[in-house]
C-alpha cells in the first residue's frame, strides 16, 4: 500500500541527491541544508513514533535539525550552475516542440485520476493507495511518472532529472520551503486559538448580523493575512476558524463548499501585493535579472485588486443562494 511515508521518502532520496551533487561540487551550505532536510523527511515517521512513546533525544534532534537549516539558510547563496549550451537547449526545443507539455500535464492528470479511483485499486484484498493521503501519494506517483516520461521524450538519461532539480532548487534556495512553513504556522495559528481571538475581535468591529460585512472581513482578511504570511495556506484556516465557520456558515448559512473553494482563491489574491510570497515575487527577479527587486508585484498588483473585486462579488453572490 502506498501511504504519505513513501512520498516523504521520495522527496527524501532527491534532496539526498541534490546534497550530493552540491557536495562533489563543494557548495558545502547547499549541501549541508539540502542533506540536513532529507534526514527529517526521511526520518519524519521515525521521529514522530519516537515522540509518541515519550523518547525525547529523536525529537530534540528534529528540532536541532531545523535549527540548522535556520543557520545555514543566509549562507545559501546564489552560485554559477553549469548549464547545457544555449544553442543546444534551443535545438532541442525546436525539435520537440508541444512535446515538452506531455510530461508536465501527466502531473496533475495522474494526481486527479488517483484522487478519483485510486480507492478502487485493489490487489489480493488490499488497496494500493491508503484513502486519507490518497491525493499526496497521487502526487508523488505522477512525479514519478512524469520524470520518467520526461527522459523517455527527451531521450536523456535518468540522471538529467536529478541535475536539472538540483540545479532550479538550488536556485529557488531556501525559499522553496515557504510554503511547507508558512502552511504549517497557519496550522499552529488555528491550533493556539488566534482564530477564536479573531472572531471575538472582528465582533467588537463590524455588525455580524449583515452577511456583506461578514463576507468582507471573511475575504479582505484571507487577502491582508495572506500578505503578512506570504501563502493562502497559511490564512485559510486562521480566517475559516474566525470567520468562515462562526459567522458565515453557523449564523448566515453560507455554502462551505463555496466558501471555502472561494475564499482560498480570493486569499491568493494577497499573494500578489506581497514581497513574503519570496518563491512567487523575489525568487523570479533573481532568475530573470530584473531591476527592481519589486518588479513583479508591481507588474501584477492591479490584477491582484480587480480579482480580489470579482472575487468578493463572486463570494457574496454565491455563497448564500446554493
Amino acid at each position: 500500500m502506498l501511504r504519505i511515508e513513501h512520498a516523504y521518502w521520495l522527496m527524501a532520496a532527491f534532496l539526498a541527491g541534490a546534497a550530493w551533487l552540491n557536495l562533489r561540487e563543494r557548495r558545502w551550505s547547499h549541501a549541508a541544508f539540502w542533506g540536513v532536510l532529507a534526514a527529517l523527511l526521511g526520518g519524519g515517521d521515525t521521529v514522530l513514533r519516537a515522540a509518541a512513546a515519550h523518547v525525547e533525544l529523536p525529537a530534540q534532534l528534529a528540532g536541532a535539525g531545523v535549527l540548522v537549516l535556520a543557520a545555514l539558510s543566509p549562507r545559501m547563496h546564489r552560485g554559477h550552475l553549469v548549464e547545457r549550451d544555449a544553442a543546444a537547449r534551443e535545438a532541442d526545443a525546436c525539435r520537440l516542440r508541444h512535446k515538452l507539455f506531455g510530461p508536465a500535464l501527466l502531473i496533475p492528470l495522474v494526481t486527479l485520476l488517483v484522487a478519483l479511483f485510486g480507492g478502487m485499486l485493489v490487489v489480493h484484498g488490499v488497496a494500493l493507495f491508503a484513502k486519507p493521503q490518497m491525493t499526496l501519494t497521487g502526487l508523488a506517483l505522477a512525479c514519478v511518472v512524469a520524470w520518467i516520461a520526461a527522459s523517455a521524450v527527451t531521450q536523456a538519461r535518468p540522471r538529467a532529472g536529478l541535475v536539472e532539480g538540483r540545479r532550479l532548487l538550488d536556485t529557488l534556495g531556501w525559499a522553496a520551503l515557504l510554503p511547507l512553513t508558512l502552511a504549517a504556522l497557519g496550522g499552529v495559528f488555528a491550533a493556539t486559538g488566534v482564530g477564536t481571538a479573531l472572531a471575538d475581535l472582528v465582533r467588537m468591529v463590524i455588525p455580524v448580523e449583515s452577511a456583506l460585512a461578514c463576507v468582507l472581513a471573511y475575504g479582505i482578511g484571507m487577502v491582508l493575512f495572506t500578505v503578512i504570511m506570504g501563502n493562502a495556506f497559511a490564512a485559510f484556516p486562521v480566517l475559516t476558524a474566525g470567520i468562515g465557520l462562526p459567522l458565515l456558515i453557523g449564523m448566515h448559512g453560507a455554502n462551505p463548499a463555496i466558501l471555502g473553494a472561494i475564499g482560498m482563491v480570493t486569499g491568493y489574491c494577497g499573494t500578489l501585493f506581497t514581497p513574503m510570497a519570496a518563491n512567487y515575487n523575489i525568487v523570479p527577479v533573481a532568475l530573470l535579472d530584473l531591476p527592481r527587486q519589486s518588479a513583479v508585484i508591481r507588474a501584477q498588483w492591479k490584477t491582484g485588486a480587480a480579482l480580489l473585486a470579482v472575487n468578493l462579488l463572486l463570494m457574496y453572490f454565491l455563497v448564500f443562494r446554493f
